[in-house]
């Protein structure tokens, strides 16, 4: 059984993205981030003191393990079931390559377009906002070529590449961004939609998101402070 430790952000939606696609059986324990995630019990899982983390009781050679980062997870996950990776070493490679694409550039640009757009103060920010938009617009046209040469993110197979970018993009067009005249991302999102998986984790997210904005609503000044690096919490040299 495979513990899931998350609340209902994008990063965690890959996880349970790849978590119905293979099947493998899981409990979700729900984090109620700025304020679980610093408890001593959770930064014995994740020292960085994010989620997603997973503890799979039954990892390798038997014994638990414990995974975060959410690409890691994805790996982990892949392998752990013999699905969602390609076998061919040259296809697994390019594979690769598009999923650490996603993590290392559309997923902190995204978030922090998200931030500066609906997060932070409008007045004084209007650089940051150009720049992390305009970003995000220049990913997703790097989305649109990558799509017009591939069925799939990874290659001609679906695969942890689609499961990792998903889920933000899903996020960020609703929220952040507008699709626009890019035919071949419209036409994946489509198809990421109409995965059977998908349907049963956008239900799931809903009700984590219920609970997650529930439970917000309740934050100190101190804890939201903590969550934004502010006040006491901002680090310098």
């Amino acid at each position: 059984m495979i513990t899931l430790y998350a609340c209902g952000s994008p990063n965690v939606t890959k996880v349970l993205f790849a978590l119905e696609e293979t099947r493998l059986p899981y409990v979700f324990e729900h984090v109620l981030i700025g304020q679980d995630n610093y408890q001593q019990e959770f930064l014995a899982l994740n020292p960085n003191g994010k989620v997603p983390v997973i503890v799979d009781e039954e990892g390798p050679n038997g014994a638990s393990h414990t995974v975060f980062e959410s690409g890691a997870i994805l790996i982990y996950l892949a392998e752990k079931s013999g699905m969602l990776m390609p076998e061919e070493a040259v296809k697994r490679s390019e594979m690769l390559q598009w999923l650490f694409v996603q993590v290392a550039y559309f997923g902190p640009m995204y978030g922090q377009a998200r931030h500066f757009v609906s997060l932070a103060p409008q007045e004084g920010n209007e650089y940051a906002r150009e720049r992390y938009t305009s970003e995000a617009y220049r990913l997703l046209d790097l989305l649109e070529t990558r799509l017009s040469e591939t069925m799939y993110v990874g290659g001609d197979a679906f695969s942890i590449a689609d499961i990792a970018m998903f889920p933000g993009i899903e996020f960020h067009l609703r929220e952040t961004l507008k699709l626009g005249d890019r035919p071949n991302t419209a036409r994946w999102v489509k198809a990421m939609e109409g995965r059977d998986s998908w349907s049963r984790v956008r239900i799931m997210v809903g009700k984590i998101l219920e609970k997650d904005y529930e439970k917000a609503e309740n934050m100190t000044e101190d804890q939201m402070d903590r969550i934004f690096g502010r006040g006491k919490y901002a680090r310098t040299c």
